[in-house]
């Protein structure tokens, strides 16, 4: 009877333990898709917050990556999923240099990009880590950004990051046709309030590889139909490029 009973109890305790695996399994996975966010560089710092370039120098003057979001289809999201699963430089060790390249922070004070990626891996990665390990999860983020140049994309549509103003539609269209999926756009404010292309959200399935139409668009802020795409280069050509602007915005009154 004792033995019986032993056993009885040994199965209760395995089954409980199943169920719980099952449920922290079901909750790790509990997202409809994710968004890839890349944002501009010189928008980020033309703002009156402005920025500090990273400890390793200037970023490129291109699209860095800002994360890759698990999200739902109603524009809720989870996040800080598994406090259990803190940051690890080292699983990534192979890929520093890449993630510095085109995952630069901006934030100040300045800094190598350790606290920006671990702030994205313990807000957004272990949301997502049933799907994507550590390792994983920078890997696909930087792979989904070579597949989708978002520089060279709008330089091709003629939209270029040189102080001027584009329209909405513009954008937007050009991406479309590029990648056959509807972006989503947000802007920011610079120094004299007007509105600058900040962030573009392309959204990709739940294995992080492939893109998708979006089942929701984030509320972009743009407050016209048409903003400006500023310049991100050397202290000469800003100036030049800051005074053209002020001439067209002048013209403009």
């Amino acid at each position: 009877m004792i033995i019986k009973s032993s056993r009885c109890f040994l199965s209760l305790i395995i089954k409980i333990f199943v169920i719980q695996h099952l449920v922290a399994l079901c909750v790790s996975q509990d997202f409809d898709f994710f968004y890839f966010v890349q944002q501009w560089p010189g928008s980020y710092c033309d703002t009156k917050k402005s920025c500090c370039y990273p400890t390793t120098g200037k970023p490129a003057a291109d699209f860095g990556i800002h994360g890759l979001w698990p999200n739902y289809n109603d524009g809720s999201y989870p996040s800080n999923c598994d406090p259990d699963s803190p940051f690890d430089p080292s699983t990534i060790l192979n890929l520093t240099s890449e993630l510095q390249s085109n995952w630069p922070t901006l934030a100040c004070p300045s800094g190598n990009g350790t606290k920006f990626w671990s702030h994205e891996w313990e807000k957004h990665g272990t949301c997502s880590e049933s799907v994507l390990d550590q390792q994983g999860y920078f890997e696909a983020a930087l792979s989904l950004k070579k597949q989708v140049d978002l520089l060279t994309i709008l330089q091709n549509a003629g939209i270029k990051a040189d102080g001027g103003f584009y329209s909405l539609d513009s954008i937007r269209n050009a991406i479309k046709e590029a990648i056959g999926y509807t972006p989503g756009i947000e802007c920011n404010l610079d120094q004299s309030g007007n509105s600058q292309l900040y962030q573009i959200y392309i959204c990709v399935d739940t294995t992080g590889t492939n893109l998708i139409e979006c089942p929701i668009l984030p509320n972009g802020r743009c407050s016209s139909s048409s903003v400006e795409f500023p310049y991100f280069g050397d202290t000469t050509t800003t100036t030049t490029t800051t005074t053209a602007k002020r001439d067209v915005l002048l013209s403009a009154v």
